[in-house]
C-alpha cells in the first residue's frame, strides 16, 4: 500500500520542483528602439559641436570614456576628453560634420557602436592655414542605468592628412572623376 502512495506523491513533487525552475520570459527586444534613441543622442551631439560649448559636448561621454583622434595621445577619462577638446573647439575655423551610416545594438541591450564619416575643419597651429580632412570613425556606448547611452570609446580615423581647404576640394573632384572614369571603362 505504500508503494502505490510513493510513487504518486514521487511524480507530483517532480512536476512542481520541474514548474518552479522554469526560465522567465525573454526580455523584450528593444535594439530598433535603441538605435533609434543612439542616431538621436548623435545628431543632439552634432548641435552641440556647432555651439563649440566643451561642456555640451562632452555630456555623451561616460566618466571613464576614452576618445582616440589621429596622431594625438589617447584622451582617458571626462577631465582629459574635455581638455583635448578645448583648444580644438576654441579655433575660430573649426566645424565638423558627421553621419553614421550604421548603428548596431547588442541583443543584450547594454552596448552599441555606430559607424560612419565625418568632415572637419580646423586651423593648422603651426601655419594658421585652413584645413579639412575627411575621415571615418566608430563610436561605442554602453548603456547606463540611469543616464541612457554614453560613449565609452571613441575612434577617430582620418583618410589622408588634413588638406587645404579648397586643395581638399579639388581632390575630392579629382577623386570622383577617376573613380567614374574607372568605372566607365569596366
Amino acid at each position: 500500500m505504500q508503494k502505490r502512495t510513493t510513487v504518486p506523491a514521487a511524480v507530483a513533487i517532480a512536476v512542481l520542483l520541474a514548474g518552479c525552475n522554469q526560465a522567465p520570459p525573454p526580455a523584450p527586444d528593444t535594439r530598433e528602439k535603441d538605435a533609434q534613441e543612439i542616431r538621436d543622442l548623435e545628431i543632439a551631439w552634432q548641435k552641440a559641436f556647432a555651439t563649440r560649448d566643451v561642456d555640451q559636448i562632452c555630456t555623451v561621454y561616460a566618466e571613464d570614456a576614452s576618445v582616440f583622434m589621429p596622431n594625438a595621445p589617447v584622451l582617458n577619462g571626462s577631465p582629459a576628453i574635455k581638455e583635448g577638446f578645448r583648444p580644438i573647439v576654441a579655433d575660430k575655423h573649426f566645424s565638423v560634420t558627421f553621419a553614421s551610416t550604421k548603428v548596431q545594438v547588442a541583443r543584450s541591450g547594454d552596448l552599441a557602436y555606430s559607424q560612419g564619416a565625418y568632415t572637419m575643419t580646423t586651423s593648422s597651429p603651426r601655419t594658421k592655414q585652413v584645413l579639412t580632412e575627411v575621415g571615418k570613425y566608430v563610436t561605442v556606448y554602453k548603456k547606463q542605468p540611469v543616464l541612457g547611452w554614453k560613449v565609452v570609446a571613441d575612434i577617430i580615423n582620418a583618410d589622408a592628412p588634413a588638406a587645404p581647404a579648397k586643395q581638399h576640394k579639388n581632390t575630392a573632384r579629382t577623386t570622383q572623376k577617376h573613380r567614374k572614369s574607372a568605372a566607365h571603362k569596366r
